[in-house]
């Protein structure tokens, strides 16, 4: 599933004006892996991303969307990093902006595929073999990690003290 019926709704009304959305990215960790997905419409490798529904706790929605793109079951351990994304502009012209949630999260069951068609691949990476990300997506990696019991607040991709 790409975007969610209640983001399409509001695009029906505002067209391609920016908006301002919530989401996740799951730092899903088995032993000493991590899981990654390469993302269809860009090709690059990152964590598992989402949109939080309404209503939605984001630490579930990070369960939620590992089992929906990876089709991995996994717990939440921790928040990792709080962040705010710079402006993305998609290639149909939409816009927007994501309060992002960082959750680290351990495997619980199942060998990752690409199960709903956002993502080409989804497989394991050593820790130390991590392939190629944007220095955002490897500083959301990094955090969840860290052995940090605290979370991390960063804006457009830098920390913030």
């Amino acid at each position: 599933m790409s975007a969610p019926e209640f983001v399409l709704a509001l695009r029906r009304a505002v067209g391609t004006a920016p908006l301002w959305l919530s989401g996740v990215t799951a730092v899903v960790t088995k032993g000493d892996d991590v899981l990654m997905v390469r993302r269809s419409d860009t090709g690059a490798w990152t964590p598992v991303t989402g949109i939080i529904d309404p209503g939605e706790h984001p630490a579930d929605a990070a369960v939620r969307e590992v089992l929906e793109e990876a089709d991995v079951t996994a717990e939440p351990v921790r928040l990792a990093v709080v962040g705010v994304t710079d402006l993305v502009v998609y290639g149909n012209g939409d816009q927007a902006s994501y309060l992002d949630h960082t959750f680290a999260l351990r495997w619980v069951s199942g060998e990752p595929f690409p199960a709903d068609g956002e993502n080409t691949e989804a497989r394991w990476f050593a820790r130390d073999a991590l392939p190629e990300m944007t220095a955002e997506m490897r500083a959301r990696v990094e955090a969840g990690l860290s052995d940090e019991a605290a979370a991390r607040f960063t804006a457009g991709g830098e920390q913030r003290s």
